[in-house]
């Protein structure tokens, strides 16, 4: 009997070890550090023009993120806009960047280099194109912009891309039909205000800073920009079908609206990496911009507009595998 009693207690003692040395194993693992939790590296964003959205956006980003993921080490590189930002991260020049959806169906339809790579990570805010002139401009149509010193963004900016289509449709050629000039947000206000532009377009979020302090110094007005155009811009192409028609608010600009709101064309933009980037770390900055949305939307208005349940919709760019983890982390 005693035997019995004494190989059972050996085997409950084994069992007991056994046990032990699981929870002592399980212990270890969560307690000590088996290697780096979050990503490290150094990445470059493109952002935009030195007083444009994109830029002010990328500085509190670059912020949030050094909190969110500390070992990312995050350099901005200034652009001229959209169309360069694509092509910078499509050459593997930059690894992050903002640009308009009607920027990238382009650059996918043009067959660019390194087109196919191009994956989303987020649907941010949408840009809406802002066609100013002087208060007692005689311009109340892009149709009047014919023979007039126009602003139109600079080479690389979708600024350009989206002002020479609506000038397109409004039935004025931009090489022949205008004055264009090819300058930035820095510039053409001031140019504006000496009188060496007629009118500038600008596509941005609303309010943009440079666009509000400049008619809170001078007497500007919204020009409108009415539905017809919309259907004119999709009447020419696929890459056009990311316009849609709008609406500025009243109070978007208060000193240059009178409290009317004005007619005007809106595009969405989108967070673009490649299909090469790490998925830990996209999905890192994915999380960091979502979350980031109010405290970089009290300094760039715009941002308060990135939402959660639309910022999975990256047409026409297939969403990159690190934000699709993240989207699904966040389903309850």
């Amino acid at each position: 009997m005693l035997p019995a009693l004494s190989r059972l207690s050996r085997r409950h003692a084994l069992q007991g070890a056994a046990a032990a040395l699981v929870v002592f194993g399980l212990l270890l693992w969560w307690l000590l550090p088996l290697g780096k939790t979050t990503p490290s590296g150094d990445l470059t964003f493109s952002t935009g023009a030195q007083s444009g959205v994109y830029q002010k956006y990328g500085v509190l980003l670059k912020d949030a993120l050094a909190e969110d993921l500390p070992d990312v080490d995050v350099d901005l590189h200034t652009s001229e806009g959209s169309q360069q930002n694509l092509a910078r991260v499509a050459a593997g020049e930059a690894d992050f960047t903002i640009a308009t959806a009607d920027a990238v169906a382009k650059y996918k339809r043009d067959g660019k280099p390194g087109a196919g790579r191009l994956r989303g990570c987020a649907r941010l805010y949408d840009d809406y194109v802002q066609l100013i002139v002087p208060r007692g401009s005689p311009i109340m149509s892009a149709r009047d912009l014919r023979d007039k010193k126009v602003g139109i963004g600079q080479e690389g900016s979708g600024v350009r891309l989206i002002a020479e289509r609506l000038l397109t449709a409004a039935g004025i050629d931009p090489t022949r039909d205008i004055t264009p000039i090819p300058a930035g947000i820095d510039t053409m206000p001031s140019r504006l205000e000496a009188g060496e532009l007629d009118a500038f377009f600008w596509s941005g979020g609303l309010p943009t800073n440079t666009v509000q302090e400049l008619s809170e110094r001078f007497q500007i007005r919204l020009v409108p920009l009415e539905p017809q155009l919309v259907e004119k811009l999709h009447a020419t192409g696929d890459s056009t079908s990311y316009y849609r028609s709008a609406v500025m608010p009243a109070d978007a600009y208060l000193q240059a609206q009178s409290g009317v709101p004005v007619p005007t064309v809106a595009v969405a933009n989108l967070l673009v990496t490649t299909d090469q980037m790490d998925p830990a770390l996209t999905e890192g900055i994915t999380r960091t911009v979502i979350r980031s949305r109010d405290s970089i939307g009290t300094t760039v208005h715009p941002a308060q507009l990135v939402d959660l349940r639309t910022a999975v919709y990256t047409a026409p760019l297939p969403l990159h595998e690190g934000a699709r983890r993240y989207y699904r982390s966040t389903k309850p």
